[in-house]
């Protein structure tokens, strides 16, 4: 990860949870600006989730914003100097820096969990639901947000926000620009579980640890099937998990899992 300049903080913070260190922590770190989105803390959340997703160390992933914010979006003052240096290379951002950034946090072969504790607009809602669990604080706002300034979605958006809610309900969110609340949220199936603001964080570890304590190469799996399935047909979607169940029966934790099975007792996993 880049090291900050000398004074300042770094964009995205990393630790350890004290309860279960194979869980991760990463923090947007841009409290004041409500976690917008910069050129650097795009690299900085990019190399984060790169990072967490090569630790194998690190068996679930909690994602969460300093401050008042989850995420708002692109940092629209950095954005309009963009635009008037080069308006053609000002959306260059989104090849550069979204893409890999939302193909990280989807890909990274571990489950990642979302801790939304404030708004969540934009590129931030793009954000969240790159991940694959989300837990929301209570009466916070997200917004898609892009139809606002003229744009189209970016983040990967068109198409995890129409998985996620349906395409006519994810068509209204776009054209309409209407803010929807997190208990709005939960009644479509977007979040998981609406807490209030102060229980976000420890909700979401809670839950990253359940998972932490499971079969990991299994969620990868799952989670490279899930996506395989929402883009293919039926016959190549169950090549797709046969080949699947062949690679994750060599794995000690399906083994031990069968034996344990047959023995009645609970299996612990150990992620391999």
């Amino acid at each position: 990860m880049t090291s900050p300049a000398a004074g300042t903080d770094p964009a995205v913070l990393v630790t350890r949870d004290e309860t279960d260190p194979s869980v991760a922590v990463v923090t947007l770190n841009r409290p004041a600006k409500y976690n917008a989105l910069t050129v650097e803390l795009k690299e900085a959340l990019l190399a984060a989730a790169v990072e967490v997703a090569a630790d194998e160390t690190v068996r679930a992933v909690v994602l969460t914003g300093a401050g008042k914010a989850f995420c708002v979006g692109q940092d629209l003052g950095e954005h309009a100097a963009a635009l008037e240096a080069d308006p053609v290379d000002a959306l260059g951002t989104v090849r550069r820096h979204y893409n890999p950034l939302i193909r990280a946090l989807n890909e990274a072969p571990k489950p990642v969990i979302a801790a939304i504790n404030g708004p969540c607009v934009g590129a931030g809602l793009g954000i969240a639901l790159a991940a694959d669990l989300r837990i929301a604080a209570e009466g916070l706002k997200f917004a898609t947000a892009f139809t606002g300034i003229g744009l189209s979605t970016d983040s990967g958006l068109a198409a995890s926000l129409a998985h996620a809610v349906g395409v006519s309900r994810a068509t209204e969110l776009v054209l309409l620009n209407e803010q929807f609340t997190a208990e709005d949220a939960r009644n479509w199936g977007l979040v998981r579980d609406v807490v209030p603001t102060d229980e976000v964080l420890g909700t979401a570890l809670e839950l990253a640890r359940r998972l932490a304590a499971g079969p990991t190469r299994a969620y990868a799996e799952v989670k490279g099937a899930l996506r395989f399935g929402a883009v293919n047909e039926l016959p190549a979607v169950l090549e797709y998990e046969a080949d699947a169940q062949v690679r994750l029966s060599t794995t000690r934790d399906h083994q031990q899992a069968v034996s344990d099975f047959l023995a009645k007792k609970k299996p612990v996993f150990e992620g391999r």
